[in-house]
């Protein structure tokens, strides 16, 4: 069949063939779920044996810090990694599969061992807990004292923001942080710091490159808040990320995160 001067041809392969591209295909969709499922391995206390709770359970989560409440049962230990390939590995994300775990194991207590921050080789978060079990209503008051104990800046007429940023390829490129048009900070790779935010109010943060970004920022003193910020591909040299990290999240990351 001829077609304004080209030859359209239509190839038909045998059947076996067709079924060798068939399982060629499902296996790449395969190792792609793989390699964007976090791995994770568990290893229990000789002779644990496990108890299922709830899909919905409270599992509480302590830092390396806290002090862990009196009469727990140690059950084993979980880590969890991400491969390069996967959009999954945030300390949220990580945090919640942890969680999961535990609830299959009987755990209601989560100590975290280890949170490895991303760097220029391994660009996702790796996390280390302990799984406990004894939670009950006492703890449950114990760990709702300890999480919401008293505001230690609520007298104060400034609040806090924790600024942090992990290693990158992207680490040739910094930027500055500003609050309105002054400016707070010179953001680098493999940097955190804590800066003291004394205009109270409705403002904005902002960083440029080739593009700029603009955050809201309402600023209450006596609050603290934490702000993740990165470099994202761009055009020419790469684009400005910042977000705000929920606070118990953004706790966990900027203490856990060794900067240079």
């Amino acid at each position: 069949m001829r077609w304004k001067g080209f030859v359209m041809i239509k190839i038909r392969l045998p059947m076996k063939w067709k079924e060798k591209t068939k399982i060629g295909y499902a296996l790449c969709a395969g190792f792609l779920i793989m390699a964007c499922s976090p791995k994770l391995k568990t290893s229990l206390v000789p002779g644990i044996s496990s108890q299922i709770l709830d899909y919905n359970a409270e599992v509480y989560v302590y830092t390396a810090k806290d002090v862990l409440p009196k009469n727990l049962q140690k059950i084993g230990q979980t880590s969890i990694t991400s491969s390069s390939f996967t959009q999954k590995c945030t300390t949220e994300n990580l945090l919640e599969k942890a969680k999961e775990e535990a609830r299959v194991l009987g755990a209601n207590v989560l100590h975290i061992s280890k949170l490895a921050s991303p760097n220029f080789w391994v660009p996702c978060h790796r996390l280390e807990v302990a799984l406990y079990r004894g939670a009950n209503e006492r703890i449950s008051e114990q760990y709702k004292v300890l999480k919401e104990h008293p505001n230690p800046l609520a007298d104060k007429v400034y609040a806090l923001l924790h600024v942090y940023r992990f290693d990158s390829p992207y680490g040739l490129l910094n930027y500055d942080l500003k609050l309105g048009d002054s400016i707070l900070c010179r953001v680098k790779n493999n940097f955190k710091t804590t800066l003291k935010i004394t205009k109270e109010g409705l403002n904005s943060l902002s960083a440029k490159t080739e593009t700029e970004m603009i955050l809201p920022f309402e600023v209450v003193f006596g609050k603290e808040y934490y702000l993740r910020c990165s470099v994202k591909m761009g055009a020419f040299v790469g684009r400005p990320m910042i977000e705000f990290a929920p606070n118990e999240i953004g706790a966990i990351e900027f203490e856990a995160f060794k900067a240079k």
